[in-house]
């Protein structure tokens, strides 16, 4: 008796490809947990990890003068200050150390609107988002960016909690 092939979705067929990590200015105590989730899921999947840096304006151009950029280079890209934002570093290095491929991207901007505009210009399979632990209260007071990445992502989000002992 014959079977017949079986419809198989994106998923079934391409498997993993890509898992975004978003780094936002508050995310430096959870980088290593990012960082073990990261290597978790990527790196059995042999999927390449989008480390992703969102600064606010403030943040971008104090980190340009920080970092000694010249401000008329054309160099100083989004991109090439998240390279240097230790950070984005630190989680490098983590990937690096267990062999998973990885690129870092940065952004300018809101940091759940921009995150979920890399998600989806990279098609990206998976966000990994960091936060803490809040009251109910307190996220409706404050708000919630890893919330708000997690029912607009164009894909299945990861929340990483840092304060997991």
């Amino acid at each position: 008796m014959s079977q017949q092939p079986v419809p198989q979705t994106k998923t079934a067929q391409t498997g993993l490809n890509s898992v975004l990590v978003a780094l936002g200015p508050k995310d430096a105590e959870r980088v290593t947990r990012l960082g073990e989730e990261a290597v978790d899921i990527a790196g059995p999947a042999g999927a390449t990890v989008v480390i992703t840096h969102v600064f606010t304006r403030e943040e971008f151009d104090s980190r340009v003068d920080t970092l000694g950029f010249d401000r008329d280079a054309a160099d100083v890209s989004p991109d090439a200050v998240a390279v240097r934002y230790s950070p984005v570093r630190e989680l490098a290095d983590l990937l690096d150390e267990a062999g998973v491929d990885y690129e870092i991207r940065g952004a300018i901007g809101h940091y759940g609107e921009k995150v979920v505009e890399v998600a989806e210009e990279l098609d990206t399979d998976l966000v990994l988002v960091g936060g803490r632990k809040r009251s109910p209260t307190g996220k409706a007071v404050f708000g919630s960016v890893a919330q708000e990445v997690m029912l607009s992502a164009p894909c299945p989000v990861t929340f990483v909690r840092a304060d997991t002992k």
